[in-house]
C-alpha cells in the first residue's frame, strides 16, 4: 500500500485527490494537511511514502515545506501539484529533490501514474513543464564552472551522470554502457552520496546546472 499525505489549503482540493485515490487499491490517504507547518508535522507523525504537495499555502509555503521534509532521517517523496507552473516554481522545487510536478488540470489517471511512479524513485514532470524547463535552460548561454565537488565522482560515475541527465533508467544506462543493472545502481548511489543529494532529481538539475550536459 502506497501511503500518503495530502497537503493543500484548499478543502475542497484535497476532497478531490481523497476521493480520486480512495478508488485505488494500492493507494491509501493517511492524513491531510492545510498548510506548510502541518504537513511536516504531519509528515513526521504519519511516516507516509509520498506527499503531495501544494506550492502556495500559508504559514509555510510548499517550497520550504519540501526543504524540511527532504532533511527528514527517511524522507518521502514529495510529488508537487499545482495550478501555478512558473518556473521559478518548477526548478526550485525539482532543486530542493521533490520526485515530480504536475499542475492541477493532470487527467486522474496520469495523478495516480504519477504517484505510481515517483514512489520507486524516478522522477516525473509534466510535459509542459519539462518543455518550458529545458528551454529556460538552453536559453542561458554563459558557462558555469564545472565546481569542484564534480571531481569528487570517477570517469564512470561522470558517465552515469550524464545519462541521468538525459532521462535515461537504470535499465537504459546498464545497456548504453554495459554494465549490469546492479552496477548502475551502485554507481547512482555513489553520485548521490558523494554529491550530497537526495534523488535522481537533483542530480539532474545539477548536471545542467554545471553545463555537464546541455539541452539539445
Amino acid at each position: 500500500m502506497i501511503r500518503v499525505l495530502l497537503a493543500d489549503d484548499q478543502q475542497l482540493v484535497r476532497a478531490g485527490f481523497r476521493m480520486i485515490l480512495r478508488a485505488e487499491p494500492d493507494i491509501g490517504v493517511v492524513g491531510e494537511a492545510a498548510d506548510g507547518v502541518e504537513a511536516v508535522e504531519s509528515a513526521r507523525r504519519l511516516r507516509p511514502d509520498l506527499v503531495l504537495m501544494d506550492i502556495r499555502m500559508p504559514r509555510l509555503n510548499g517550497i520550504e515545506a519540501t526543504r524540511q521534509l527532504l532533511r527528514l532521517p527517511d524522507p518521502p517523496r514529495v510529488l508537487v501539484v499545482t495550478t501555478f507552473d512558473l518556473d521559478q516554481y518548477v526548478y526550485e522545487s525539482l532543486r530542493l529533490g521533490a520526485s515530480g510536478f504536475l499542475l492541477k488540470d493532470t487527467p486522474e489517471e496520469q495523478l495516480v501514474a504519477a504517484i505510481r511512479t515517483v514512489v520507486t524513485g524516478v522522477a516525473l514532470l509534466d510535459h509542459e513543464v519539462t518543455r518550458r524547463l529545458i528551454d529556460a535552460f538552453a536559453s542561458r548561454v554563459a558557462a558555469v564552472d564545472r565546481p569542484a565537488r564534480l571531481d569528487v565522482l570517477t570517469p564512470r560515475e561522470v558517465d552515469v551522470l550524464r545519462q541521468l541527465a538525459r532521462g535515461r533508467s537504470n535499465a537504459e544506462i546498464a545497456r548504453d554502457l554495459f554494465l549490469s543493472d546492479a552496477t548502475v545502481k551502485t554507481h547512482v548511489g555513489h553520485v548521490l552520496a558523494k554529491l550530497g543529494l537526495t534523488s535522481r532529481t537533483q542530480a539532474v538539475v545539477l548536471a545542467y546546472e554545471t553545463r555537464l550536459v546541455t539541452p539539445d
